[in-house]
């Protein structure tokens, strides 16, 4: 590999990286910060925030930015070898980072495709990871030399080689180690508790945070919604996908306080749930389906709650998120929701689907779970402590003459 392309691979690599590093670390303040805007959230379109809380934005809890990093990192390190390494290495490794690359695109179109198609919705960040993968697999392309079907006996010459180096085989052992204690320390424990997730309760936030909180919630704009309060100070609007993970998460984060506040202030805080499916066969704003069963998920849910199952559906739906199917659900809303008769009452119910899917388009809906307290629109899920803290200054507030 000549120098030219060594460093033009390099740049790429060190873009890459700087990408990746920057999407892991708005991921995290996402996770742990309810009142974080990414500077990369231009618009409902173009919005990091919209990709990184999807389904699709993380492989096993870790960030899928993580992984790239990590594989930005690798390809640095063998552009480096390239560029100092011996001759038969700088030989060998355009065709190691075309294989590579090769593989990075293939993950690339899969994930353009999810964004750009399924979330509707553009990130620069992993824009940016895109055209350095492109840009590596280009060059790369053009300087390889050697038969790809040389490259795995290529490799095993190498790899003994770098294991004779001090040198190289501390910097590949430092870089398992850097990407392996990131990926091990990524905060999903922490994300979890801070959620509610895991039933346990939520660590309060300190009296600066709150104080921050605070703040916040007194400047957001108040949107009119025409939901009748029924005696309760607090009215809290939810936009539902009951396929949807993150609304799933809230479920469960939310229940425990949502029964605190029944405890202490009868009646005083109100859940009115919305349906917002991600489904095109029911929301014509979807040109794309996300969630293939949340239309009859939602109508087996209003249809259970006719025979006082509601909740019980809701819990099913939410426990079998991955699995769901229209079937599943049909047969569920029998088996637990005691519906005899869903077929013949789904398009009646799916009517009233579509009413709450009217009312979201006009209010500027575009993603689940998506709430208004007392009007105050949140997109995404609070963290379990500060949902509790929301509905306590809105208490507050409500009492103030």
């Amino acid at each position: 590999m000549g120098k030219t392309a060594a460093r033009l691979v390099l740049l790429c690599a060190l873009v890459g990286l700087g990408a990746s590093v920057a999407a892991a670390y708005v991921h995290y303040r996402l996770l742990a910060d309810p009142v974080y805007v990414s500077v990369c959230d231009v618009s409902a379109t173009v919005s990091c925030t919209q990709v990184y809380m999807s389904r699709y934005s993380t492989l096993g809890g870790v960030p899928v930015a993580l992984f790239g990093a990590t594989w930005f990192l690798v390809a640095g390190l063998l552009t480096v070898a390239a560029l100092r390494g011996p001759e038969e290495v700088r030989t060998s490794v355009p065709g190691y980072l075309f294989g590579l690359s090769t593989l990075a695109l293939a993950a690339v179109l899969y994930f353009g495709y999810v964004s750009f198609f399924l979330l509707d919705a553009v990130c620069l960040l992993c824009v940016t990871t895109y055209a350095a993968v492109i840009g590596m697999f280009l060059v790369s392309g053009a300087a390889t030399t050697v038969p790809m079907t040389s490259v795995p006996g290529l490799a095993v010459r190498d790899l003994r080689r770098l294991a004779s180096s001090p040198l190289a085989l501390a910097l590949v052992v430092l870089a398992a180690v850097g990407a392996g204690t990131s990926m091990a320390l990524f905060p999903r424990e922490a994300a979890l508790a801070a959620s509610g997730g895991d039933g346990a309760a939520a660590p309060a936030p300190s009296a600066e945070e709150a104080t921050e909180f605070e703040r916040w919630l007194r400047a957001q704009p108040r949107v009119p919604l025409d939901i009748p309060a029924e005696g309760a100070a607090v009215v809290v609007v939810k936009f539902n996908d009951f396929q949807c993970p993150a609304c799933g998460q809230s479920y469960q984060a939310y229940t425990s306080v949502f029964a605190k506040y029944e405890a202490e202030h009868p009646g005083a805080v109100r859940l009115v749930l919305k349906d917002f499916p991600l489904d095109s066969k029911c929301n014509s704003t979807m040109t794309q389906t996300v969630h293939p069963a949340a239309c009859e998920a939602a109508v087996a849910v209003r249809l259970a709650a006719e025979h006082g199952r509601g909740a019980a559906m809701e819990d099913w739906l939410y426990a079998n998120q991955p699995s769901m199917t229209p079937e599943t659900v049909r047969e569920q809303a029998a088996v637990v929701g005691q519906v005899t008769d869903f077929d013949a009452r789904y398009e009646a119910t799916l009517d009233e689907v579509k009413r709450d899917i009217a009312l979201a388009r006009q209010l500027g809906i575009n993603a689940t779970p998506t709430f208004f307290i007392n009007g105050v629109k949140v997109e995404g899920s609070l963290p379990a402590q500060y949902f509790d803290q929301a509905l306590a200054l809105e208490l507050e507030r409500a009492s103030e003459p």
